[in-house]
């Protein structure tokens, strides 16, 4: 591009991570050549009274210096010569924007890791390393014979002289000390340089795939045929089909095109086993993403799979949007779980983001779950899915016998019904692993003073306070705060407190007292928070290092544990009864996930489920007929409900210091949409959250539904530019979620 004449200015338009969906337009100093600047790009920019890191989101746009806003600031620094997103990752960011109608700033920002948001060089991280200086290979080590710990060190350099050492591949051969290097440093002998830390080690001792089945062997032959092409398959098989076996056939198809393996899961926990599995078998460097990582990790694992590095990326949610230079191929493992759905800020569904992604790249997307999703079955159903079932277990195992235990009028010790204890006792009898299952962490959900009835609530949400007895803590689940256990009633003043209900911590207390001699691990968020915790614990599971299991939904799903062949649900009623339509949905599938651990092996399982409704329909067809018949009945209850998938919603929440203004604001949101006078729209609301206050904030919601897709968006496309015009809208902190996942 020629110079710009003085009487003119570039201008360009970029991105800024703030809660705005908007633009801001910046002039190109002269000492940037607008030439040089390629949309998608980060730049620091001025933005009030500090510096941001933003996304070019046009080229330059030469224009009248006399016409262009005197307010217009000139960008601060350009920091990469060439985007790091590709041209489809930006379009895909826009289409997700739009669809979910965020701020487009703050959806590029999740593009990219932490560092690079901040403004950090994109470069992977480097080494110290050292090599032999002229110097260094013309010297006889003889001559050194006076220092024998120099003169070994450089007898080992001189045996490969052209080859660069970290203090890492040292520590392996000669172990020398930081004296001895830095001695031959100060001769001259040694140069110490800077060099790009090496991707993750290649595996050279592979295992060979398995025999897949003939399910198996079906599913793996129709998508190898689709490769090149879009198309989402539903790998719908029971736990221990063999799923995971599937995967990675096509992966090695993938892999063996060259091109790249986008693998997602719901959560932290699954990724060190599936990790494991693909180095044993892959001879590819594996990158991994997600948060427990340090910021350096995750910016490695991103820029390795951007540069082509990275054979396999395997992450959590956030990494759906790192680029790939050769994709070929998009998993997500556990489809159904809620987790890919994100619950603040960016609230994006991973699952329907990836399936876009799939599209827009022209490849394949396989969707697994033993359970899936309602939205997906019914996609299958009208044929936009292709259904790939694997109704049977892989090889010896057999499906778990259930056994609906009512406990009414059973005495019951913390939680253990008497006939769940002998069946305990009768599976460690034979050497075998129990797995004992309860979603709720702590020791006991409720703190009441068994003399006047007082019970410890959280100050800031409308919530009782947990016993955390081993910290001797009260703590709030929703809000955080924490406080000292109390010793006496604040109200009558009597040291009659009494912790209500079951929680992890408790459970694991009771079965020390009755299972002295046995050895028994709790897996929940208190005790897997220490890095590398978890994969200790799950290490000494498969060593068979451990006897009893408890934990919470962190072992519901994807775990192969081959000697537990008893699983317990001490509390499924919990999940009976709830006002959310996707209550009954989440309990099956968490019945179903949690149940799948036993008997992966050839040996039997077994799974209990505790119950004060053992009528239950919900129960009854699960355990007798199975998830898809469950799935089939749920529907259609849903379709005669008008609700999704056979409708579409979106929910519309508002919080404040105080009760009033939320409640107002919808109000006023009611107001506008009814102006509209749009056919198809239903209003629900405005009502409270379930929770009203949480967090010190009054919470309210707004739910909209429509039978069709295009009448929701025709609102939604003319209220969002009204809602920030309301005058209501400058008290409180709304944000709208589409197609939600709970209504919490």
């Amino acid at each position: 591009m020629a110079p710009v004449p003085a009487e003119f200015v570039c201008i360009v338009s970029v991105a800024i991570p703030i809660p705005v969906n908007q633009l801001f337009d910046y002039s190109v100093p002269e000492h940037i050549d607008p030439s040089q600047l390629h949309i998608g790009v980060r730049l620091r920019v001025p933005f009030g009274n500090v510096i941001k890191i933003g996304i070019l989101m046009t080229l330059p746009v030469i224009s009248s210096r006399a016409t262009a806003s005197k307010k217009l600031k000139a960008l601060d620094a350009v920091l990469d010569a060439e985007s790091l997103l590709f041209p489809h990752d930006i379009q895909l960011l826009l289409w997700a924007s739009r669809y979910y109608y965020h701020p487009i700033g703050e959806v590029m920002s999740a593009a990219f890791p932490l560092a690079l948001r901040k403004g950090h060089p994109a470069q992977c991280p480097t080494v110290r390393v050292y090599r032999l200086s002229e110097a260094g290979i013309q010297l006889d080590p003889v001559q050194l014979k006076r220092a024998p710990k120099q003169q070994q060190l450089l007898t080992h350099f001189q045996t490969q002289p052209l080859q660069c050492l970290s203090d890492k591949a040292l520590a392996l051969t000669v172990t020398p000390s930081r004296a001895t290097v830095n001695a031959l440093i100060d001769k001259g002998l040694l140069i110490v340089a800077a060099q790009i830390a090496a991707p993750i080690p290649q595996n050279h001792d592979l295992q060979a795939p398995l025999l897949a089945n003939p399910e198996q062997q079906h599913a793996i032959e129709q998508v190898r045929a689709a490769l090149q092409h879009f198309r989402v398959f539903l790998l719908e098989g029971i736990t221990g089909s063999g799923k995971t076996e599937v995967y990675m056939h096509i992966i090695s198809t993938v892999l063996a095109a060259g091109q790249q393996v986008l693998v997602l899961l719901p959560e932290i926990t699954l990724t060190p086993q599936l990790e494991a599995r693909f180095k044993q078998r892959f001879n590819v460097p594996i990158a991994i993403s997600h948060s427990r990582l340090t910021d350096t990790q995750r910016q490695t694992a991103w820029l390795h799979m951007q540069q082509g590095v990275g054979g396999i990326l395997l992450g959590t949610r956030s990494a759906l949007f790192t680029p790939l230079k050769n994709p070929g191929l998009i998993i997500l493992d556990e489809e159904h779980d809620s987790s890919f759905k994100q619950q603040d800020g960016f609230r994006f569904s991973a699952r329907d983001v990836a399936i876009m992604r799939a599209k827009r790249l022209k490849i394949p997307i396989l969707l697994g779950s033993a359970t899936p999703s309602f939205e997906s079955l019914e996609n299958a159903v009208q044929q936009r899915y292709q259904l790939l079932p694997l109704p049977s277990r892989a090889g010896q195992a057999t499906e778990p016998h259930f056994l609906i235990l009512d406990i009414r009028n059973k005495k019951i010790q913390e939680g253990l019904s008497a006939p769940l204890l002998q069946a305990i006792k009768a599976t460690l009898a034979k050497n075998e692993q129990v797995l004992i299952f309860l979603n709720r962490r702590g020791y006991a959900p409720t703190l009441i003073c068994h003399s006047c009835g007082w019970v410890a609530r959280c100050q800031r949400c409308d919530a009782n306070l947990v016993t955390h007895y081993d910290k001797r803590q009260l703590r709030c689940h929703h809000c955080g705060d924490e406080q000292p256990l109390l010793q006496q009633c604040p109200a009558c003043k009597k040291a009659a407190l009494t912790p209500l209900g079951l929680g992890t911590e408790r459970i694991e207390k009771v079965l020390q007292n009755l299972f002295p001699a046995q050895r028994i691990i709790r897996l929940d968020q208190d005790t897997t928070q220490r890095k590398g915790a978890l994969e200790d614990y799950l290490g000494q599971i498969n060593r068979q290092e451990v006897d009893i299991i408890l934990g919470t939904q962190m072992l519901a799903k994807g775990h192969h544990f081959p000697n537990v062949t008893l699983v317990a649900l001490l509390d499924v009623d919990s999940g009976l009864f709830s006002i959310d339509f996707h209550a009954p949905e989440k309990l099956a599938q968490l019945i179903v996930q949690v149940a799948g651990r036993a008997g992966r092996a050839d040996k039997p399982g077994k799974v209990i489920l505790q119950t004060r409704q053992p009528d239950h329909p919900l129960l009854l067809t699960l355990i007798r007929e199975g998830y898809q018949r469950f799935a089939e009945v749920a529907l259609r209850e849903r379709k005669d409900a008008a609700l999704p998938p056979f409708s579409y919603q979106a929910l519309l929440r508002a919080l404040a210091m105080d009760a009033d203004s939320p409640l107002l604001f919808l109000q006023a949101v009611c107001a506008v949409i009814n102006a509209m006078q749009v056919a198809g729209v239903l209003l629900l609301g405005p009502v409270s959250a379930p929770m009203a206050k949480r967090a010190g904030r009054y919470h309210y919601q707004l739910l909209l539904q429509a039978d069709r897709r295009v009448d929701l968006r025709t609102v939604l496309d003319q209220l969002m530019p009204q809602i920030t015009r309301l005058r209501e809208a400058k008290k409180v902190r709304w944000s709208l979620d589409i197609d939600p996942v709970d209504l919490y």
